[in-house]
């Protein structure tokens, strides 16, 4: 029985997590309630509160959710022995997580530079974590002299990351016609202009 009701817990929690993601993305963490959540979960009020003890739970849970299936997609990379293929990886994973989740991405981008924002210091971390992944492919254009003189690997990481984002989400939105190998070739361009002579 047990085994079954954690089944049920797990399907239960995806599908809140579902719901307030859609709901966030369209209109910020801010102004979504509970009941909306339940409502387009297609379950009780009861039920939100029973998986999470809030809604500010739920967002917190979803955001630290949605960084870690990010994550994983971005260390992919980690095992590609050429560094530009790494980087490949990288830019490509980024961009499929946010094609198959782009209000993911929506919510990221309204909530991330919100000042003050509710959920400031989660996703302060939960960026450091994505950052810091893409800081180690960036470390590796760099130790193998492929960035120019100067370049902060820090700087590079966090700006690769808000490319990224930013890219995306313009891709998803406005131009939604072009293929993500497209996408992605556009971003490595760019990136491979950076490097030096």
């Amino acid at each position: 029985m047990t085994g079954a009701r954690t089944g049920r817990t797990a399907a239960t929690k995806q599908k809140l997590f579902d719901a307030a993601l859609r709901l966030v993305g369209e209109r910020g963490a801010a102004s979504v309630t509970v009941e909306e959540i339940a409502a387009e979960a297609g379950v009780a009020k009861g039920t939100v509160y029973y998986n999470f003890a809030s809604k500010d739970a739920l967002v917190d849970a979803l955001l630290r959710h949605g960084v870690e299936l990010l994550a994983g997609r971005l260390r992919v990379a980690e095992d590609e022995a050429r560094t530009e293929a790494a980087m490949s990886s990288l830019v490509d994973g980024m961009l499929g997580f946010f094609a198959e989740y782009p209000a993911f991405g929506q919510l990221l981008v309204s909530e991330l530079w919100r000042t003050p924002g509710q959920w400031h210091g989660t996703l302060s971390l939960l960026r450091d974590d994505i950052v810091s992944i893409i800081r180690g492919q960036v470390q590796r254009l760099s130790d193998a002299d492929l960035l120019p003189e100067g370049v902060e690997v820090g700087t590079a990481a966090a700006a690769l990351f808000g490319t990224l984002l930013v890219i995306a989400l313009d891709w998803q939105v406005f131009q939604p016609e072009r293929s993500r190998a497209d996408v992605r070739e556009s971003v490595l361009l760019l990136v491979r202009g950076l490097r030096p002579g």
